[in-house]
């Protein structure tokens, strides 16, 4: 029997409001007016309506509180982005909050929120069947991620940012239950203490049958070890205004593309295209492209230097309605017309 999801995503849901079209912050006593604002389901569900919108049988893991944000980010998150929260449960509480002031291309965060109330497994729930899962790596090993891997299911790993600069290289242990390691180069390279991120990825090689070093605007690095293929794919050269969930983006197209069997390339070349749209609008969610929005962007781009790079897109853009999903608009309140185009 088929699993019943093609992704399995677990952690942790935010309610994200974000300010755009921003001066500068607010210094102390002062008061700023934003030109835009929207509010939408962050996090986790970063990764998770990235995959969805790209068609991908999403299943999202994690408690969502029982107040107005909650029941705000579940009704978002089932009935308009199709996620099966099945594996999910409401807690009493408050749900996780941040708030993104985005200005001069970046953005400062404020959060507040409260640790999930996991199980021994380290989920909320039970863990759903599914082609492939997320994870992000920690000291403590988490013990569904080897049931999963033992299940067939392919694990994708990540890993968070070290506020205690210690950057512990036992995180690492976690690889050897996972299909593969997507960390960014500032991740990669103190994690292996590498000078540069194609250094990082010759350490790291081996330790997941394929470790990918996103570079920002130099692309991104890989590395099969089962083949031993190593690729460079360049980025995709655009005018960015908000990097937040371009990660997730990226990590959603990529999944994509091994779930497809792609070759090591063209799946790097996707993830690069959807995150790369991606940061041309405002915030998290809110900007994952579907798949409309990656064949409006293939139609201005059939005769542009990249056309040879992205031929392959004639062959897996989708016929019918999964053409129509498109990335979303603010969902409490919209984006000014300025930053929402």
């Amino acid at each position: 029997m088929n699993p019943a999801l093609d992704l399995f995503v677990p952690g942790v849901v935010f309610l994200d409001i974000v300010f755009t079209g921003l001066e500068g912050v607010p210094e102390p006593g002062t008061e700023v007016w934003a030109r835009g604002m929207g509010s939408c389901p962050g996090g986790i569900a970063n990764l998770a309506v990235a995959a969805s919108r790209l068609g991908l049988r999403t299943g999202l893991g994690t408690a969502l509180a029982t107040d107005a944000y909650g029941d705000f980010c579940a009704d978002i998150l089932c009935g308009q982005e199709n996620i099966d929260l099945s594996a999910s449960r409401r807690i009493d509480g408050h749900l996780p909050v941040t708030v993104s002031l985005a200005y001069d291309r970046d953005r400062s965060m404020i959060t507040h929120g409260h640790p999930l109330p996991l199980n021994a497994d380290g989920l909320v729930g039970e863990l759903p069947g599914a082609r492939a899962a997320s994870v992000s790596l920690t000291k403590d090993r988490l013990p569904w991620v080897r049931r999963a891997r033992e299940a067939g299911t392919l694990v994708f790993a990540d890993v968070g940012w070290d506020a205690s600069a210690e950057w512990p290289v036992e995180v690492l242990d976690m690889l050897e239950d996972c299909h593969a390691f997507v960390p960014n180069a500032v991740e990669a390279m103190q994690y292996t203490r590498a000078a540069t991120p194609s250094a990082a990825l010759e350490k790291l090689a081996g330790l997941a049958p394929v470790v990918v070093v996103t570079c920002g605007g130099d692309g991104v690095l890989a590395h099969d070890a089962r083949t031993g293929e190593t690729v460079h794919v360049p980025a995709v050269p655009v005018p960015a205004l908000d990097p937040t969930g371009a990660g997730d983006v990226f990590t959603a197209g990529f999944i994509l593309g091994s779930l497809r069997d792609w070759p090591l390339a063209q799946s790097l070349a996707f993830a690069n295209l959807i995150a790369a749209l991606s940061v041309q609008h405002f915030g998290g969610s809110l900007s994952a492209p579907g798949w409309g929005d990656i064949a409006d962007w293939w139609r201005g781009a059939r005769s542009s230097p990249l056309a040879e790079r992205y031929a392959f897109l004639d062959d897996v853009i989708p016929r019918g309605e999964q053409r129509t999903v498109r990335r979303a608009t603010a969902t409490i309140a919209r984006l000014s017309d300025a930053h929402a185009r």
